[in-house]
């Protein structure tokens, strides 16, 4: 079966530069780790990595794990890219570092532009998750495929709106298995994705 997910949908304005400073991305890549080790990141038997990262850099930038990085069980810092610019309704981003941007950035811009307070997000995959929480907790509509400005929509209606209790995930209907965490820090964004494991 060819997925229709792993690749980068959106216009992507990608400046080839050096790699992000190591310190830049040592916690994310602790935490990218963990979710290697639990399956929540990797590979599909069909050679497409599934699973991103990403932490905030500021007000408008944030760091994320690059394109297809999701099979490689070890990160350094060539595998990371700094977004720079985006533009969730034209479908656009604009990136740097030795990688482009993961095809899940959009989604991650999403949660940041809609919420100031946020500096970590995480987009992982897990079927069974997946198919018990699908509709339980807080989920995006069906019709809003992966990659696209329809899921980014989709996601800040459901941050803006989420209840305190339910708040730090969400579920994406039309990307299978996707699960998206997020929190004001990386502890806090892992752990919401430990917790209902």
């Amino acid at each position: 079966m060819l997925r229709d997910e792993g690749y980068i949908k959106y216009n992507c304005l990608w400046t080839e530069t050096a790699a992000i400073k190591v310190a830049e991305v040592s916690g994310l890549n602790v935490w990218r780790k963990k979710l290697f080790q639990q399956g929540l990141l990797g590979v599909y038997p069909d050679g497409i990595s599934f699973g991103n990262v990403s932490v905030r850099k500021d007000e408008k930038q944030f760091i994320i794990t690059a394109s297809q990085t999701g099979k490689l069980a070890v990160l350094n810092e060539n595998h990371f890219s700094l977004v720079t610019d985006f533009d969730l309704k034209g479908n656009n981003l604009t990136c740097s570092g030795a990688m482009r941007a993961s095809s899940e950035s959009l989604s991650h811009a999403a949660v940041y532009t809609t919420l100031p307070n946020i500096n970590a997000v995480f987009h992982v995959h897990h079927a069974a998750l997946w198919q018990q929480y699908l509709h339980k907790l807080p989920t995006t509509d069906v019709q809003a495929a992966y990659g696209t400005p329809e899921m980014a929509f989709e996601i800040q209606r459901i941050v803006k709106n989420q209840e305190e209790k339910h708040a730090g995930i969400l579920f994406m209907a039309g990307h299978e298995e996707g699960i998206i965490s997020y929190g004001e820090t990386l502890d806090m964004a892992g752990n919401m994705l430990l917790k209902i494991l």
